[in-house]
């Protein structure tokens, strides 16, 4: 039987999986958790810190949903507030002056949508981020490890490496959201869901991510072990590279996406062509 776009969304969305700071508690060591944005409060939607993968200093940030009813009210479900963003960007800049790379993992169905937060700067705060971590210069790996839903995700995608596990959904608007707009009708959402393309294997062949992550024995000791290895792996790659040319590839990776082509280097090409014309 052929697997659905929606059967990603539901087990992208499954109480069951890992959540952010499961991937920090087991994939770093001596993590040590800083908080508020030095504006405002503190957002536990998103958790964030210093911590040691082997023995390189990392900024790590996540997007944390909770485990339990009483952990994911108090974790707003993962949906951050611009608190949540503000404090994401203070913890990236620093890693900046301190030359440590940063790694996000990313798990929300969207930036809280509340008035208050509305009334807080959400926007904003969610456009300062796209535009402070487009010229950031430290390495910025981002991994989707469940929903990735539009800004609210994208907040903390933009990076020089972008993966998603295999079950991972990415998206502008959520299924039932979009199935709203189109046919004034939520309950076609997974209709919705073929037609975004959300799944990891879509985002892929659009060139959106780099790499597919398997899920094969996700939650365990290997899962992790092998994470962390590619993780190490691709950050030693990324710190070979000078300061200028990591931001500069960072900007072609992001001005590559929607140019239909598959050959990165004619897009560069045609690209330079269209601004000597």
């Amino acid at each position: 039987m052929t697997e659905k776009a929606f059967d990603h969304v539901k087990t992208a969305r499954s109480n069951h999986r890992p959540t952010g700071k499961d991937y920090i508690e087991h994939i770093f060591t001596e993590f040590y958790e800083l908080h508020g944005d030095r504006r405002a409060k503190d957002d536990p939607a998103i958790v964030g810190g210093i911590a040691l993968l082997d023995a390189m200093p990392v900024t790590v940030i996540a997007i944390e949903k909770g485990h339990g009813a009483k952990d994911r009210m108090y974790r707003n479900f993962g949906a951050p507030g611009p608190e949540g963003y503000r404090k994401a960007l203070r913890l990236m800049k620093q890693a900046e002056k301190f030359k440590r790379p940063v790694v996000c993992f990313l798990d929300t169905s969207g930036a809280y949508c509340g008035v208050e937060a509305e009334e807080r700067g959400q926007g904003q705060a969610i456009a300062e981020n796209l535009m402070e971590m487009m010229a950031l210069k430290t390495p910025v790996i981002s991994i989707l490890v469940g929903e990735g839903g539009s800004g609210g995700a994208l907040a903390l995608g933009v990076a020089d490496r972008v993966w998603m596990l295999e079950n991972a959904i990415y998206s502008v608007i959520s299924p039932e959201g979009c199935a709203s707009i189109l046919w004034k009708d939520a309950s076609r959402a997974a209709d919705a869901a073929e037609c975004l393309k959300l799944t990891a294997k879509d985002a892929q062949r659009m060139k959106v991510i780099e790499s597919v992550v398997s899920e094969k024995e996700i939650g365990k000791v290997d899962f992790y072990d092998g994470l962390r290895e590619k993780i190490a792996a691709e950050l030693a790659e990324l710190a070979t590279l000078s300061v200028d040319v990591l931001t500069e590839n960072r900007y072609k990776r992001f001005r590559r996406i929607g140019t239909g082509s598959g050959n990165s280097g004619q897009n560069e090409k045609s690209n330079d062509q269209s601004k000597d014309q």
